[in-house]
């Protein structure tokens, strides 16, 4: 698909405009919580073979008494203050390599990755929900409302991971960032909607979006293969479809994004089959901050070329400002 030929389809696209009348009380709230909770952390010394950068585990206590796991890097030689990026990873996953940051850690920055509770890092998952726990998490918890949602939890361990991380001695709470792609990708849209102060995010085809829409094209091939997995085993009838959608309402980044006040750097592959362009536009049409798309026509739902280069360059054009 041609850039041109996505801008006229979707350009205009604000997603199914279903946002509950509730939804920012329904946030505000949830800030709140984690407002009034003690920082309970701990912070053990982790190798991570390397001249420029010690790296750390970092372990919270979450809200609902999960304990959270996170990497932090941050430079070895370089006194602080340091600019913090923050970094998200794909469903299933975890942060990944400790070596992965270290080139970043090397400019000066300390580096947080969080490995979202119950995939494929260290962090533990407490939640207790009706309905099964083996396909997928973005209906966990539907059935029992929106403060019971699986993505909820996690949307406020990134909020308390962010007042932490601004607590940290040589931490520059106004040199902030986040990185992420596919759930990453809108885990870090989140970020800097829960925590305007975040100046900066680079996001690749993010997930988490326009449900209804998700639901209607060709969902069983796609990451949103569980709202139909849901319908199949739960609702085959589809009596409760206008409740379940009413619910996952409450966890859709279009609806947040509108307290984004950083710059979004925003890749897009117009191939992408896992996470479709429309619902990404359905969300990057609701941003209200300064932003910027960067299309890949021949690519799709992968590693996209040239991307990583541009936070590079956003970056430090930025910190040579400061």
């Amino acid at each position: 698909m041609y850039v041109e030929e996505a801008k006229k389809l979707w350009g205009s696209y604000f997603g199914s405009q279903s946002k509950p009348a509730d939804f920012e009380q329904f946030w505000d709230n949830g800030k709140r919580i984690i407002q009034e909770l003690e920082q309970d952390y701990q912070l053990i010394p982790h190798e991570v073979y390397s001249t420029v950068a010690q790296g750390y585990d970092l372990f919270f206590h979450a809200h609902d008494g999960a304990k959270i796991h996170c990497q932090l890097l941050q430079p070895k030689n370089n006194q602080g203050p340091w600019p913090v990026q923050f970094q998200f990873h794909g469903y299933h996953g975890s942060s990944g390599d400790w070596g992965d940051k270290i080139g970043l850690v090397a400019e000066g920055y300390c580096v947080v990755a969080m490995d979202v509770r119950g995939q494929g890092g260290a962090s533990q998952d407490y939640s207790q929900t009706n309905g099964g726990t083996l396909k997928g998490h973005i209906i966990r918890g539907v059935e029992d409302g929106p403060e019971k949602l699986f993505y909820r939890q996690v949307f406020l361990d990134i909020y308390q991971l962010t007042q932490l991380i601004c607590q940290l001695p040589d931490i520059d709470e106004t040199r902030m960032s986040v990185y992420g792609a596919s759930q990453g990708g809108a885990l870090a849209l989140v970020c800097a909607a829960l925590e305007p102060k975040i100046q900066q995010s680079f996001v690749l085809y993010p997930f988490l979006s326009d449900y209804r829409e998700a639901f209607r094209l060709n969902v069983t091939d796609s990451a949103y293969e569980e709202l139909a997995y849901w319908f199949r085993f739960r609702d085959p009838m589809h009596l409760k479809e206008a409740l379940f959608f009413q619910t996952l309402d409450y966890i859709d980044i279009q609806y947040l994004v509108n307290r984004v006040k950083g710059k979004v750097i925003w890749g897009i592959g117009l191939e992408d089959k896992i996470c479709p362009p429309k619902t990404q536009f359905a969300v990057f049409n609701q941003l209200t901050c300064e932003k910027e798309m960067i299309a890949f026509p021949e690519y799709g739902h992968e590693y996209i070329p040239c991307f990583g280069d541009k936070i590079r360059k956003e970056l430090i054009k930025k910190e040579q400002k400061t």
